[in-house]
């Protein structure tokens, strides 16, 4: 049996680097990026785990789902652990940051999440970066959902490992990611005797194997259909322009937003601010008495591909999530969204006003 994708000669070592370079040009970063072989959540813990140990007292924000999995993590490296939880419908100041790290001098680590598609809120990364700077702090940061979708700049915002992965906003494949990686972060990395070696989860393996050896000898067979699928997520992005593709996110967003307003039903957004909303997925709170999971489910019996889900665990009762990133973000997929849900919730006898949905993500997206 022949097919494309069987029988691929072996990636080389060249090809590798060339495609880790591509992703270095679209972070505008002049730090070591290192693409790694699994789904994004290995270089999120491979990063803490060789940067953090004993004597780590890190600041967690805890903005989301994701916060809360970076500070259980941080908790079984041995790291103090100082959680910032905000609500999950807003986001994190740059303020609060400050008042922490005034609270807690002694904190050498920030985790923050950029864009936390489970919750649908952003953080100002950038005013953010510039107070963990000022304190010396090694600022990580998870980009995952917010690259191609809002700037990712870890060189002008100061971070230090900034981990991304193509399968959100990107519209690339789920099977490999990757993480920017400073000089601050290779040598705190260097002098943790905690941090994995010999190990799926080492960043060091890689800096000291592949990047310091001049990027000639791979670690190991390399991931080729995801690697050459991320290649041309790279290059379709590149052929489009980056701003262009964050230009159909906005527009995406905000329809959805303005949409479920003129929709009504009791629909209204999860988010409270406009500016505190992600570009990547918008959130939605259901009317009282309405279960997210059901009218999800409602919605989807009419069109099973529509990108709609409910939140996770508890937030599966009173949370949709419209995840229009991707090919998704576009104006056709939003306004089958809303379609669909605003038939769910005529269902249950709420009033609805689809016309009104349909000129509003219009003008929005205007």
């Amino acid at each position: 049996m022949t097919h494309p994708f069987l029988d691929l000669p072996p990636l080389s070592a060249a090809h590798f680097a060339s495609i880790e370079d591509r992703v270095a040009r679209l972070l505008d970063t002049r730090q070591d990026v290192v693409i790694m072989q699994g789904e994004a959540l290995l270089p999120l813990e491979g990063a803490i785990r060789a940067t953090t140990g004993p004597g780590t007292t890190a600041l967690n924000v805890i903005t989301g789902p994701y916060g809360q999995t970076f500070g259980n993590w941080l908790r079984d490296c041995g790291a103090t652990v100082v959680d910032l939880a905000v609500p999950f419908h807003t986001a994190v100041t740059a303020d609060q940051i400050r008042e922490a790290l005034t609270e807690h001098p002694e904190i050498d680590f920030v985790s923050l999440v950029h864009a936390e598609a489970a919750t649908g809120n952003t953080n100002p990364v950038a005013e953010i970066g510039e107070v963990v700077r000022e304190h010396g702090a090694l600022f990580y940061l998870d980009a995952v959902a917010s690259v191609g979708a809002e700037p990712v700049l870890p060189d002008a915002w100061g971070v230090d490992l900034c981990v991304i992965g193509a399968q959100k906003a990107m519209g690339g494949p789920a099977g490999v990611s990757a993480v920017s990686v400073s000089s601050r972060a290779w040598a705190r990395m260097a002098a943790n005797a905690g941090a994995p070696r010999r190990s799926y989860l080492s960043l060091l393996d890689w800096k000291e194997r592949w990047v310091d050896g001049g990027r000639k000898a791979l670690l190991h067979a390399p991931a080729q259909l995801e690697m050459l699928a991320l290649e041309a997520c790279v290059e379709r992005i590149e052929t489009v322009g980056l701003e262009a593709v964050m230009a159909r996110h906005r527009g995406a967003a905000l329809a959805t937003r303005a949409g479920a307003v003129a929709l009504g039903g009791g629909l209204e957004p999860y988010v409270y601010e406009a500016k505190d909303a992600a570009p990547v997925a918008t959130t939605l709170r259901t009317p009282s008495g309405v279960a997210a999971s059901e009218l999800v489910a409602r919605a989807l019996a009419s069109d099973p591909t529509l990108p709609l889900a409910a939140g996770g665990g508890a937030l599966a009762k009173e949370m949709i999530r419209v995840n229009h990133y991707g090919v998704d973000a576009t104006m056709g997929a939003v306004q089958a969204c809303l379609a669909a849900l605003g038939a769910a919730l005529g269902e249950k006898g709420l009033d609805v006003d689809l016309e009104g949905a349909r000129r509003a993500v219009e003008d929005a997206w205007r």
